[in-house]
């Protein structure tokens, strides 16, 4: 080991910054894997209780265009909106407990990915769409079945989609209100995307608002609130010539169309999937491929 010292301390300067060079150079790529390939699962979480129910299936009519047993009723219609392709359901369930959510491969952390109809079928669900794609970030609060996975917030200004236990939605801004206290509000669901499409009944968002780099006309996908435990969602095709897709202002129209007293806007472009019965209804695509984008989670509808 001693030979090993003194020949080193006799290299000559360049061969130190080479060393050095090499050894940041990897340093750097292992954090970006880390970051943005290498899964990381995390199990611990904080749950709340009160939303369990039997897991039985009970009969129900089924055709492409709706659904319906003794707990859940889903019609599906769809509507061209700005030379688009938009899908609206409209969901009605006996209990919040049928409103769900599901992780990538069944588990929370960092780049675990599936497609929105892989993580679908895995959960039996009726219907689902993509999330709010928590994985992308490494805040914003995440909060499902009642279980709080993520407690932290980035922009002090960033509000969530919250589901209560009795049904409800509503809108909370994560640096105005702690992640526990959610739970101890009833929260069952907290999803943080945004922005915020209509709250209170009116709409929230201009007419020339976006979000981040999502500019003009895209695919999108929302979830909103018409009354307790009877929900509207949307998504809309977008990025290709028989669909143009829409704007934020568009897409809040729409769910205020629908009646919704509260809607939000969840993760969009290529992400944007429509599940249900079996299929995908929509054309998802991120204007290059056609194609689901694997994603982190998905907001579901069944048992």
């Amino acid at each position: 080991m001693k030979k090993i010292f003194n020949i080193i301390r006799k290299w000559p300067p360049c061969w130190w910054a080479v060393t050095y060079s090499v050894v940041l150079i990897g340093f750097t790529v292992l954090v970006l894997l880390s970051t943005f390939v290498i899964e990381s699962k995390q199990v611990s979480g904080i749950a709340n209780s009160g939303t369990d129910v039997k897991n039985t299936q009970p009969a129900a009519l089924i055709s492409d265009q709706s659904y319906k047993d003794s707990n859940i009723d889903i019609k599906l219609s769809k509507k061209r909106v700005n030379n688009t392709s938009v899908y609206i359901a409209d969901i009605q369930v006996s209990s919040v407990a049928y409103l769900k959510a599901a992780f990538a491969d069944n588990s929370y952390g960092r780049n675990i990915k599936q497609t929105t109809s892989e993580m679908a079928e895995k959960n039996k669900a009726i219907l689902a769409i993509n999330g709010d794609y928590y994985g992308f970030r490494d805040y914003g609060y995440v909060l499902r079945n009642g279980t709080l996975y993520r407690s932290n917030y980035g922009n002090s200004e960033d509000e969530s989609f919250v589901v209560y236990k009795d049904g409800s939605c509503g809108v909370i801004t994560e640096s105005q209100q702690d992640a526990k206290s959610l739970l101890k509000d009833g929260a069952v669901q907290v999803f943080s995307f945004g922005p915020v499409l209509i709250e209170n009944g009116k709409v929230s968002v201009g007419e020339k608002e976006e979000v981040d780099q999502a500019r003009n006309s895209n695919p999108r996908t929302a979830i909103g609130m018409i009354s307790p435990l009877h929900y509207v969602i949307a998504v809309s095709d977008g990025r290709t010539k028989e669909s143009q897709g829409l704007t934020l202002y568009q897409l809040a129209q729409i769910m205020k169309d629908q009646g919704c007293t509260e809607a939000y806007n969840l993760d969009g472009g290529g992400s944007s999937t429509l599940y249900f019965n079996g299929k995908v209804i929509n054309n998802p695509t991120d204007g290059r491929k056609k194609g689901e984008r694997e994603v982190s989670d998905i907001v579901y509808i069944g048992y």
